[in-house]
């Protein structure tokens, strides 16, 4: 169990009028249960019945409920079962013994279980805090660099146009006013990735669905990328007809920010890079694909892992694009793949069961 399933398990831990329900229903459907049975299978036999209930009891719930359930199954063991019936009265010697050996090993039993349960929660809380130290240092120290080079060059770039406005020709002034763009970019791209990533470890990602128009998306991606894409060919093929699907609009924006930046990250300039959507069945599927020197077969089963960077790659990033789209898109229910192309390039599809809406209410066949 990873820390976001025992931080989900935590938060939704039964209350304690529960627990006292489920105590006190289990051992009377136990009994029941051996109430049926008695004539057949003996009243020592429902002891370890009631025993094994005790148990089960012991690893939900909290030590209080698991007491009641251990003693109530005692009395009611020996009311119900241990010759004279209907009698706290226990007739014989070993009787006697066998119903003190009940109490004492039921008590100790649920005790000891719920002990080792709670050792084993401490064991995953230590795991989890353990983990998320590790990579939230493994965080800081990546964006620790990728954010002072952005921000430093935007405070140069600033310093000069001020310094120097009325010296700047107007093609210098330009080019600085661009690297302003394209470190804004950058460091836009690494908050969003950071805060998109703590969403992600956090266990409490929320996906709002509602009808998104896929040309809309992929354009305004497409702007918002402007100026890294000025020295690439971007192709985006949509059938006309394509429908409306129901999608996180905002987390959707984000995957392909993110896959798009990989392409322009990874591909040399003027390579193309191409865009494409379809419908399969019930399937969104979302392409984007590159002519550029695709993936080392070796290192493609690790792309979507955090922190991960190809080896040999351009200087900048963290590391976390890749590992964010995929959280993003498993969110929604769909999967994200790999895969180099026959020639060259690489292509990454996604595949999203989502609802769709035709705008004229019928498709065109």
């Amino acid at each position: 169990m990873d820390h976001r399933a025992l931080k989900v398990y935590l938060f939704h831990k039964p209350g304690k009028a529960t627990q006292y329900v489920v105590s006190v229903g289990g051992v009377i459907l136990v009994v029941l249960l051996g109430l049926a049975v008695r004539d057949y299978v003996g009243y020592r036999v429902i002891a370890l019945l009631l025993m094994l209930m005790v148990s089960v009891v012991a690893i939900f719930l909290d030590i209080v409920p698991v007491l009641v359930a251990a003693s109530l199954s005692a009395v009611l063991w020996n009311f119900l079962f241990i010759p004279p019936r209907f009698t706290l009265t226990v007739g014989d010697a070993e009787d006697r013994l066998l119903f003190i050996m009940y109490f004492v090993i039921a008590l100790i039993n649920g005790v000891a279980t719920y002990k080792i349960r709670e050792m084993q929660k401490e064991i995953r809380r230590k795991e989890a805090r353990a983990n998320a130290v590790k990579f939230y240092n493994a965080l800081f120290n990546s964006l620790s660099h990728e954010l002072r080079t952005p921000i430093t060059t935007i405070i140069g770039a600033a310093d000069n146009l001020q310094a120097l406005n009325g010296k700047l020709k107007a093609e210098n002034r330009k080019e600085l006013i661009n690297e302003i763009s394209v470190a804004g970019l950058r460091l836009n791209q690494q908050v969003e990735n950071l805060l998109s990533m703590s969403r992600l470890e956090s266990g409490f990602l929320q996906v709002k669905k509602d009808w998104v128009d896929m040309h809309d998306l992929i354009y305004k991606t497409l702007n918002q990328l402007d100026v890294p894409l000025q020295n690439f060919h971007v192709a985006v093929h949509i059938p006309e007809s394509f429908p409306l699907c129901k999608l996180d609009y905002g987390l959707m924006e984000h995957v392909l920010f993110n896959l798009v930046s990989n392409a322009v990250n990874h591909t040399p300039e003027d390579s193309k890079i191409t865009i494409q959507t379809e419908i399969e069945q019930n399937e969104m599927v979302l392409i984007v694909a590159d002519n550029g020197p695709g993936f080392p077969q070796k290192e493609i089963d690790k792309v979507f892992d955090k922190f991960y960077r190809l080896q040999g790659a351009k200087p900048g990033g963290t590391g976390l694009g890749l590992s964010i789209a995929r959280g993003f898109v498993e969110a929604h229910g769909g999967t994200i793949t790999l895969g180099n192309l026959p020639v060259c390039g690489a292509k990454f599809t996604i595949r999203i069961p989502t609802e769709f809406s035709y705008l004229s209410g019928l498709k065109n066949e």
